[in-house]
């Protein structure tokens, strides 16, 4: 039997070969850069004025946690979830940041994006000292307001004492992204 060298994979042209893996390769990264696109926090026209400041939110005990009385200091505003690992793991990092800064005059909320009875059962275990509300599932829309075009958590956003925003951050904080937002706004 005659070979047919043209139906012979491995007398395939080496050059064809690099061609494939380097388109290939140019649609991964393509695709990554995408994706981080989307995920990327979106600009925030007239943060200053934002309805956010406009609203209320229960606490886990009952009480009324009014945002305008968040305004005239830097504010670090943090949106979890109970069932969100990453989230779970940066609130003792961002309580001590609080305890630190609070003489500072730097404030802290958390908006808990998940059902007000898991909110309560997991602070029993893991008291925070900073104020946190119960935002809902209402807080995932306030969450893309402010930013969070892809609705992931955790997501927080750093505002100055004048009520713009110095930064916005979809994933967890480092205690870099905390020290750079102290120098920020001293």
């Amino acid at each position: 039997m005659k070979d047919n060298w043209g139906m012979n994979p491995s007398s395939e042209n080496p050059s064809r070969r690099h061609l494939i893996w380097g388109a290939g390769a140019a649609a991964a990264v393509a695709g990554v850069g995408v994706a981080l696109w989307r995920f990327e926090p979106r600009d925030v026209a007239d943060a200053k004025n934002h309805p956010f400041w406009g609203q209320q939110f229960e606490t886990p005990s009952g009480e009324a946690l009014a945002m305008a009385g968040f305004q005239g200091k830097p504010l670090l505003l943090n949106f979890w979830a109970t069932w969100c690992p990453p989230c779970i793991e940066e609130l003792p990092m961002i309580d001590a940041f609080w305890r630190e800064n609070l003489p500072n005059g730097h404030q802290v909320l958390a908006l808990a994006i998940d059902q007000p009875s898991a909110v309560r059962k997991f602070l029993t275990r893991q008291a925070l000292g900073f104020p946190v509300g119960l935002a809902g599932l209402e807080g995932t829309q306030l969450a893309k307001s402010l930013g969070n075009a892809a609705g992931g958590l955790p997501f927080t956003v750093f505002f100055k004492a004048d009520g713009s925003i110095w930064r916005q951050k979809m994933g967890q904080l480092t205690t870099d992204d905390l020290a750079q937002w102290r120098t920020a706004t001293l």
